[in-house]
């Protein structure tokens, strides 16, 4: 297909190598992991434990504290349904504090608690950049938490979160700390070990890797009650057969984002830069919806307030795969939920677009992209003009 693609914090294509890895693990090594009597379970159990060190090693982790999921949203329910108990006894109610900028995986799952009166869900505070308020952070951490969720990198607008700070204040506070990753690992350096993470989500698909295959990692010390039952797999936190092809590739992706990731994303950052100057000098009126100092490599997120969203999109879906905002949400045709918490007004919102940028990404795709959006722009402000 001749369609640029440019929807990479969506999802990625898989790199190459590491279809190539998985490729064996369901051809010729397609053993149970769990099979212990034979050797095809033995290259199987192998596989799945060299997956679990590429994968600490990445984000500096020890390997037994990585449990594999099948993505990003499972970890987050984990860890999340999995921390929070109602003590009976007192009748506390377990207290969560969120970014309101969370994936929907996160919010969605701690209103469903707040719907069912077992937990209550705080919102930390943010500007209209999107940007943390770290001295709310503080004052939240101190009126007591049962868990803090704060989020690596914003799968819409791209920012990037002072995790490590944040990290800081939950030890102070001594409260169990969850960061969905998924955008973030493999993209900027995370440090599980010494910023004071509690429990951190991660999914192949971001990072080059297969669908369906994530993980959560667990800091040693800290329990979770099982949301799934049934054999007892991976120290009885999450029964199933392992999906070894899927955690085969989600392994690799983190072994070659290790090797390649500084250079990649230096790479990435230069396109991205290019695209804005193009758009912004080829579009009057182009707003950046994001904190541009501390933001993802291959994010752009703008809008062009005085053109909706689904003009531009079904302008475009034949030449360009861009996006109005998160796939979290399956064909719900809905505001964003991260632009509303920022505040910005209505013909922002309404006119925002999400171009992700990745490694298979080039210059000349990227003067294309360009002249596609503003060439549409033009031809589509007469049109609304002349109707309005």
């Amino acid at each position: 297909m001749d369609i640029i693609y440019l929807d990479y914090h969506s999802t990625t294509p898989v790199d190459p190598r590491v279809a190539d890895q998985m490729l064996y693990y369901m051809t010729t090594a397609f053993g149970n992991a769990s099979s212990i009597d034979h050797t095809y379970g033995d290259e199987a159990e192998e596989a799945v434990s060299q997956a679990a060190k590429y994968i600490a090693k990445l984000i500096r982790a020890s390997p037994k504290e990585v449990i594999f999921t099948s993505g990003a949203t499972e970890s987050i329910n984990l860890a999340i349904q999995g921390s929070i108990a109602f003590d009976a006894t007192t009748k506390t109610t377990p207290r969560i504090a969120v970014l309101p900028v969370e994936h929907k995986a996160v919010l969605d799952t701690c209103y469903a608690l707040s719907k069912k009166k077992l937990a209550e869900v705080i919102n930390l505070q943010i500007d209209s950049k999107g940007r943390l308020d770290l001295d709310n952070v503080e004052k939240v951490c101190a009126s007591g938490l049962s868990l803090l969720s704060v989020m690596a990198a914003n799968n819409e607008i791209g920012n990037i979160y002072p995790i490590q700070e944040v990290g800081k204040i939950a030890q102070k506070y001594k409260i169990p700390f969850l960061c969905d990753a998924s955008q973030a690992v493999g993209k900027i350096p995370i440090n599980f070990e010494e910023w004071g993470i509690t429990y951190l989500a991660i999914s192949a698909h971001k990072l080059y890797g297969p669908k369906g295959s994530g993980a959560l990692v667990v800091r040693k010390g800290y329990q979770l009650n099982p949301i799934l039952f049934g054999g007892g797999h991976q120290k009885g936190l999450r029964s199933g057969t392992l999906n070894v092809p899927g955690i085969v590739g989600l392994g690799e992706a983190c072994r070659l984002r290790l090797l390649e990731m500084e250079e990649d994303e230096k790479v990435i950052a230069e396109l991205r830069d290019k695209l804005q100057s193009l758009l912004l000098s080829k579009i009057p009126g182009l707003i950046i919806n994001s904190d541009v100092s501390s933001r993802l490599s291959g994010n752009l997120h703008i809008s062009i307030p005085d053109v909706p969203n689904s003009v531009i999109i079904a302008r475009v879906r034949n030449k360009l795969a861009i996006s109005t905002g998160s796939a979290c949400s399956s064909g719900v045709e809905t505001p964003s939920h991260v632009l509303q918490a920022m505040g910005l007004p209505i013909e922002v919102i309404e006119g925002a677009l999400r171009i992700g940028i990745g490694k298979f990404t080039n210059c000349f795709e990227i003067e294309q992209a360009a002249e596609i959006l503003s060439s549409v722009v033009h031809l589509t402000r007469p049109v609304m003009f002349f109707q309005s």
